[in-house]
């Protein structure tokens, strides 16, 4: 049968009336997937990027397996940050009050005593690992009764070193629950916990259609260590720039890079881990709004962003991994639209560069930008599981050398004018 409405799936008339409110009525392919194993009861694992609909593909079947009567919580959905779980909880709200169902976020950097007052009262409990277990050591909540589990992002929770908290946390659910677990990438130590958590999962792996990747130029820039931010004062100039998501690697960073800016009358503004939820959920609605146009964040702190309109990714300092630089420069050329994503690159990070992103066949443009592509230096930076640099929650981290610093001096630089499909689209809603 062909699947061309949430009612298809096997979905409620009350949830697909819901959805149809928020205008949704075609499910993406990745909810096609995971709706009806979810719905039959199975355990599933889903490897899907960034902007596919896996929130609905775990939130529909979630929502629509509890009924009002039930534990609170039934069910839990971890989450690596707070604006992540912020995200889920709005998208899933109106269809969990479609059916009488309560739901909460608990996350770090926010009073617990009122977290905990609304997770005891939640039917669905939306957490990051560290504060769910701070409410469990007091005594604010249980997750004896939970029987629905969902992980959200698991290979993002691991590379933040969440592994031993997320190990307890599971061990306190229900032993007969039902588990789904969305990752970037179902291999290594992702795959080994996936097997440990589920029994007979259903496995799905899912990419973007041609028509939701967008356009992507990717465009390399070589600079000195000294010149970034001129050159970077130069990218955000450009007439056709729209809203800007600019990545660095460290929290301090960020906040020096905006000072900076705003020396050179650049107006930005800083989302990291050290922010304050108010502080960061300001930024957040200043950016979508276009009051300030260009945001400087974290790779964790950028988690959980989906602002329409990201017009142009840069990275100030280059990404630590080839899937830092999918996730960044996916958050532009959503849904079709067209984007630009910049990565500035010292003159000796070129080989560390190349080596990493060698597979998104990308050569032509780190060619322009005179850099050797990754075939001739093998065994060089290849974009391999090492620790990164930035949120204290990231163990063992090291700031890269010429990181968000530096006086003003212009660069080098080689651009490519050519646009190509993404081969690096990327992943999340």
């Amino acid at each position: 049968m062909k699947v061309e409405t949430f009612a298809d799936l096997g979905v409620s008339e009350v949830v697909v009336a819901e959805l149809a409110k928020r205008g949704i009525t075609a499910p993406f392919d990745v909810q096609k997937m995971v709706i009806p194993d979810v719905l039959a009861g199975h355990d599933v694992l889903a490897q899907s990027p960034t902007g596919s609909g896996k929130t609905l593909a775990f939130g529909v079947p979630v929502v629509e397996s509890l009924k009002d009567s039930d534990a609170r919580p039934s069910a839990l959905i971890l989450a690596p940050t707070r604006e992540l779980a912020l995200q889920i909880v709005e998208d899933m709200r109106p269809l969990a009050h479609a059916r009488a169902l309560s739901i909460a976020a608990v996350y770090g950097g926010a009073g617990i005593v009122k977290q905990a007052r609304l997770a005891a009262r939640a039917h669905i409990l939306v957490a990051t690992p560290g504060r769910l277990l701070d409410l469990i050591e007091r005594r604010d909540v249980s997750l004896s009764q939970v029987r629905v589990l969902v992980l959200d992002e698991a290979d993002r929770m691991l590379d933040m070193g969440f592994r031993p908290v997320v190990d307890k946390i599971v061990k306190m659910t229900a032993a007969k629950r039902q588990t789904m677990l969305f990752s970037a990438t179902l291999e290594g130590e992702v795959g080994r916990i996936a097997k440990a958590y589920t029994t007979d999962p259903r496995r799905h792996e899912h990419a973007h259609s041609a028509e939701r990747k967008g356009d992507v130029e990717h465009r390399f820039v070589t600079v000195t260590h000294d010149g970034k931010v001129a050159r970077l004062i130069s990218e955000l100039g450009e007439a056709e720039r729209g809203l800007t998501l600019v990545f660095v690697r460290t929290k301090r960073g960020a906040d020096r890079l905006v000072k900076r800016l705003a020396s050179s009358s650049v107006k930005a503004v800083a989302m990291h881990g050290d922010k304050s939820q108010g502080q960061r959920e300001r930024a957040l609605a200043n950016f979508e709004a276009g009051v300030v146009d260009t945001l400087v964040a974290t790779d964790v702190a950028a988690r959980g962003i989906d602002v329409a309109g990201i017009t142009h990714v840069i990275n100030y300092d280059i990404p630590a991994t080839r899937e830092d630089y999918v996730h960044r420069i996916g958050r532009t050329a959503r849904a079709g639209a067209s984007g630009v994503g910049v990565t500035l690159v010292a003159h000796d990070q070129t080989r560390e560069l190349a080596g990493m992103i060698s597979p998104l066949g990308l050569e032509r443009e780190l060619g322009l930008a005179g850099i050797t592509s990754a075939t001739s230096n093998r065994g060089t930076g290849g974009g391999g599981n090492r620790p990164r640099g930035g949120e204290r929650s990231r163990p063992g981290g090291r700031r890269p050398s010429g990181g968000s610093g530096g006086a003003q001096r212009p660069g080098g630089s080689a651009r490519s004018g050519t646009r190509r499909r993404s081969r690096a689209s990327g992943r999340e809603r």
